[in-house]
C-alpha cells in the first residue's frame, strides 16, 4: 500500500511508450450484466462488525493491513489473518495473527535471516539483511508443501519473492536474485523497459551483483500482486500494469501521488507458481468509466459458478479506494456490471471512511461469506484525512455474496 515508498520512481523522468494505445484498447470486459452470469448480493447486504485487528506493536505504527493477504479458517471459531506490519518508511514486516474475531488475537510475526531460518512460530531463511517484507500471500500447496509470496524492499531493491516451507513455519526463499516479478526501480529492471515502454533507467544499475541477471520485461510490474493455485495445480497471478499518458491527457490527475501513470490489471498463468512465462492485459478503463478510474489490484474468491473479483475502484480526483465486484467464468475475460463499490466505505470519522482494501479472498464458512478487509481513514495521496491517519482491519458477513 501507499504507506511504504515503493514509488520514488515516480519523480524521475519516464520514457514515451506505447502504453496509453494499449491501455485504452477494447477488452474482454462487458459493461453490462450479460445473459446467464451471476450477479452479486446488494451492496447493503453486508454486515459491518467493526475493528477486529488494530496496531498494538511498536513496529506497526499507527499502520497493519491485511491488504491481498489471505485469511484462514482455524478450528472452533478461530481464524488466521495473515498481514503487514508498517510503521512509516523506516519499519515493516509481514505477520499473521490467530484468535476469535472481537477478543485479543495473538500476533506472530516474521523473524528474518540472511542464513536458515530460525527455529520460531513463523521464519524467513535466506532474505538478505536490510531486505523487509510486506504484502504477504499464503498457499499451502498440493503437494502438501507450504509457500509465501510477498513483496521485498532493500537497497535498490523491489521485487515479489517465493519462499517454501515443509513444515508451514520454517520458509526458506528460493532464489532472492531471481523473483516472481519486478518492480520498475529495482536494480535490475535498469536499462530495462516494461511491456508497455515504461522506462525509469536508461542505464545499467552498477549496484547489481554479477550473480543477478537483469529482469525479463514481461516480469516488470506495480505493487498489489496475488498469486492463486487452481484445482489442476497450476497458477494464475493478478498484478498491476503501468502506463504513462500526458499532462494534456485528461486522465492526467496533478494530485495523485503518481501524477501521469494509470494503473491496469494484467493476469499471469504459470505451471509451477515461480516461472509465469504468460501475460495477458484483462482489465483497463473503457468508455463507460469515469476520466479518472484507475485499477488498483484485482483479488479473486474462486467459486463453483466462477471468479469473483474483488477489483480496486480507485477514483483519483477524490482519492478514495473502493471494493468493486466482478466476475469472470475462466480468468481471461472478466464482467463489470456493478462500476460502484460493492462494500460501502463508513461515513467521516469511520475508519473505513477513505478506502476499503480486500485480503486474498472471501472466505464462506458456517453458512455465510466472511471478509476482514484493510480500512483506511486517509486520501491515498496523504493530503486529507478523517482524523490521525490510522489503517486498521475490519471485518464484515453476507449470508451469500450473491444475489
Amino acid at each position: 500500500m501507499h504507506r511504504i515508498n515503493r514509488r520514488t520512481f515516480l519523480q524521475k523522468t519516464l520514457a514515451t511508450g506505447a502504453g496509453a494505445a494499449i491501455g485504452r484498447r477494447a477488452l474482454a470486459q462487458d459493461p453490462r450484466p450479460a445473459a446467464g452470469l451471476p450477479q452479486p448480493c446488494a451492496p447493503t447486504a453486508w454486515k459491518k462488525h467493526g475493528v477486529v485487528l488494530a496496531p498494538t506493536e511498536p513496529i506497526e505504527g499507527n499502520h497493519i493491513q491485511n491488504f491481498n493477504c489471505p485469511v484462514e479458517p482455524l478450528n472452533g471459531e478461530r481464524w488466521r489473518l495473515w498481514f503487514s506490519a508498517i510503521d512509516g518508511r523506516a519499519k515493516f514486516n509481514i505477520a499473521y495473527a490467530e484468535g476469535i474475531p472481537g477478543e485479543p488475537m495473538k500476533k506472530f510475526f516474521a523473524e528474518c535471516s540472511p542464513g536458515d531460518p530460525p527455529d520460531a512460530a513463523f521464519a524467513i531463511g535466506n532474505l538478505p539483511d536490510g531486505w523487509k517484507p510486506v504484502q504477504v500471500v499464503h498457499i499451502h500447496l498440493k503437494n502438501s508443501r507450504h509457500r509465501i509470496y510477498f513483496w521485498v524492499h532493500g537497497p535498490r531493491v523491489i521485487r515479489f519473492l517465493a519462499a517454501e516451507s515443509d513444515d508451514g513455519r520454517r520458509y526458506r526463499v528460493l532464489d532472492p536474485h531471481r523473483p516472481v516479478l519486478y518492480h520498475p526501480s529495482d536494480r535490475a529492471t535498469w536499462s530495462v523497459p516494461t511491456p508497455d515502454g515504461l522506462l525509469v533507467h536508461n542505464d545499467e544499475c552498477p549496484d547489481r551483483p554479477a550473480n543477478e541477471p537483469l529482469a525479463p520485461s514481461r516480469l516488470l510490474s506495480n505493487d498489489s500482486t496475488n498469486v492463486y493455485q487452481l484445482a489442476d495445480s497450476s497458477f494464475e497471478m493478478y498484478s498491476v500494469a503501468l502506463i504513462r499518458v500526458p499532462k494534456e491527457d485528461p486522465a492526467y490527475i496533478a494530485h495523485d501521488n503518481a501524477p501521469g501513470l494509470i494503473r491496469l490489471i494484467d493476469r499471469y498463468t504459470s505451471d509451477d507458481g515461480l516461472h509465469f512465462e504468460n501475460r495477458k492485459r484483462v482489465i483497463a478503463r473503457d468508455a463507460n468509466d469515469p476520466t479518472d478510474q484507475q485499477f488498483y489490484h484485482l483479488n479473486v474468491t474462486h467459486t463453483p459458478k466462477g471468479r469473483v473479483g474483488m477489483l480496486g475502484h480507485y477514483r483519483v480526483e477524490a482519492q478514495t479506494m473502493d471494493l468493486e465486484w466482478c466476475f469472470s467464468p475462466d480468468g481471461p475475460t472478466w464482467h463489470r456490471p456493478l462500476r460502484r463499490a460493492w462494500l460501502p466505505r463508513g461515513e467521516e470519522g469511520q475508519p473505513d471512511s477513505y478506502g476499503i482494501y480486500p485480503p486474498a479472498s472471501v472466505v464462506h464458512r458456517s453458512g455465510k461469506d466472511h471478509l476482514f478487509y484493510t480500512a483506511v481513514n486517509y486520501a491515498h495521496n496523504q493530503k486529507h484525512a478523517h482524523g490521525q491517519m490510522r489503517t486498521v482491519v475490519m471485518y464484515a458477513t453476507t449470508d451469500s455474496i450473491w444475489v
